[in-house]
């Protein structure tokens, strides 16, 4: 009998949308010859599974399975593809771990950690990762922008400490701009971060540990048309150039995927993880970690396994049997 697949889908924050749409991709590219996907949409209290973007069931929390047509489905593994709360935080991985079903993502103390960009960075310096500069600012606090600057220097960039796919994120150029955009960006999250400024080309790895195989996919460069990497250059086909494989040398290749490598292992991430930094003069600086990265048909991750000349369904299958054998 196949193993029933939920690719779980949706979430609480302002990249809800997007998740839909890698959920769709996932689902998609699952081997139905091998597993029954099943989509399962979270939204707050609201879970639901859907056939055909039409709720069939409830799902029954105290199991993660549902009842249809009388017979009762219990899930086997859930791909999760929540980019934000609660799938990329921790919160879902704890559910999950205490109904003993697996998954596809980083643990709880993996995803709590990589999640909270303030907190990653801080343990990565420890170990000797390059970075930018960076001040945490809590929300409802008093803005000193004159100290803040004293520190960081313009342009400085201001994104929500836990949140992604740029939402809340404002590059800062005059000092009054500054208060107003920690104020955006405290909209996303309750924290938000005031980091100093690299300039230089951004780079992305993606990469999968399983229990018998590593492999660390080509590197993608990206070159926003706009002046940084923000929601419209992502999401607007036409608003950023995304070239797979990278326009670097062999070296800086293996620099970076070496250097994505030792971010995973820090972070003891588990599944498909994307690692983004910044080129300057020769050094790759961390930006973050995706632990529930893109899955668009158009995201880098789908680019890079494309590139590697391998198919998404394949990954999928290698990831699902690294869990549930």
């Amino acid at each position: 009998m196949k193993k029933n697949i939920a690719v779980v889908y949706g979430g609480d924050s302002s990249e809800y949308v997007v998740s839909v749409q890698s959920g769709k991709n996932v689902y998609q590219s699952i081997d139905t010859n091998l597993f029954k996907p099943w989509m399962v949409e979270m939204k707050g209290q609201e879970w639901a599974v859907k056939v055909d973007g039409q709720k069939i069931a409830d799902v029954d929390k105290s199991n993660f399975g549902f009842t249809f047509g009388g017979q009762t489905v219990k899930f086997d593994f859930a791909y999760i593809i929540i980019h934000g709360t609660p799938g990329e935080d921790g919160i879902l991985q704890g559910y999950f771990d205490l109904l003993n079903v697996p998954y596809s993502t980083c643990g709880v103390h993996s995803s709590a950690l990589t999640f909270n960009k303030f907190f990653c960075s801080n343990y990565l310096r420890n170990f000797g990762i390059p970075m930018a500069k960076s001040r945490r600012m809590l929300k409802g606090n008093s803005i000193d922008a004159e100290q803040l600057l004293a520190e960081l220097n313009l342009p400085v960039f201001v994104k929500p400490n836990a949140g992604g796919s740029s939402f809340g994120v404002t590059k800062v150029k005059k000092a009054d701009e500054l208060a107003p955009a920690i104020e955006k960006a405290w909209i996303e999250s309750d924290e938000a971060l005031v980091e100093e400024f690299i300039e230089g080309k951004e780079f992305t790895c993606g990469l999968v540990k399983l229990k018998n195989e590593t492999i660390i996919f080509p590197v993608t460069e990206v070159v926003p048309k706009n002046e940084f990497f923000d929601f419209e250059a992502k999401y607007t086909a036409g608003m950023t150039d995304e070239i797979t494989p990278a326009r670097i040398s062999e070296t800086l290749t293996a620099d970076i995927q070496q250097l994505a490598s030792k971010v995973y292992d820090l972070c003891n991430c588990r599944g498909i993880v994307r690692v983004d930094f910044i080129l300057k003069d020769g050094i790759f600086y961390f930006l973050e970690v995706n632990t529930t990265p893109g899955m668009t048909a158009t995201s880098f991750i789908p680019q890079q396994i494309a590139a590697m000349g391998r198919e998404l369904k394949e990954m999928l299958t290698l990831i699902i049997l690294d869990q549930i054998g």
